[in-house]
């Protein structure tokens, strides 16, 4: 009975996550299909990518770099739509893009005292604007979640880590399970 116990929790393993990863994918082509209203399922999935694709296209093309400067200057002057969209914009651009911000992975010593010890990555090398020579702020993701704390450290407490940022982010937001 126990070896059939067993069994049945490796399955789980195995199964829930592809379930889920499934299920999400289902509900995504679902819902864009459904914004279009397209009578051929997966069309309006497959549109959306291309339509992002030729967003991209444009956006590097010389012609249409303007065009698409004057949309992203009007956004970030209204007050409300400011605040969301350069908020999406700093945390897409945080993983993707020119100006990655999460490429700097670290290990601190949390208390200069302690030996106690947290992964997360500098996102900005300098804090003389603010009166904080000599400190590095460390953005430190929460596990199993879209969120994290940034904080301020002084340098001498904060050490590279010679690891590849991905393999580093995965680890922390899977709470430690996943990497190597």
């Amino acid at each position: 009975m126990k070896r059939l116990v067993r069994y049945f929790l490796e399955g789980l393993l195995y199964v829930i996550p592809l379930a889920v990863t499934v299920f999400v994918l289902y509900k995504i082509f679902v819902t864009v299909d459904g914004f279009l209203k397209l009578p051929v399922p997966g069309i309006g999935f497959v549109l959306t990518i291309v339509g992002i694709t030729l967003v991209g296209v444009l956006a590097s093309n010389v012609l249409t770099r303007g065009l698409l400067a004057l949309v992203d200057r009007l956004f970030v002057r209204v007050p409300f739509i400011k605040l969301i969209y350069s908020s999406i914009k700093d945390l897409i651009g945080a993983f993707v893009g020119d100006k990655k911000s999460f490429d700097k992975p670290v290990l601190v010593t949390l208390s200069a005292d302690s030996r106690a010890k947290a992964i997360g990555f500098i996102t900005r090398e300098s804090l003389d604007a603010y009166g904080l020579e000599d400190h590095v702020a460390v953005y430190f993701p929460q596990s199993y979640n879209f969120a994290g704390n940034l904080l301020i450290f002084p340098r001498e407490q904060v050490k590279p880590l010679d690891v590849e940022s991905s393999e580093a982010m995965a680890f922390l937001v899977s709470g430690g399970v996943s990497g190597k």
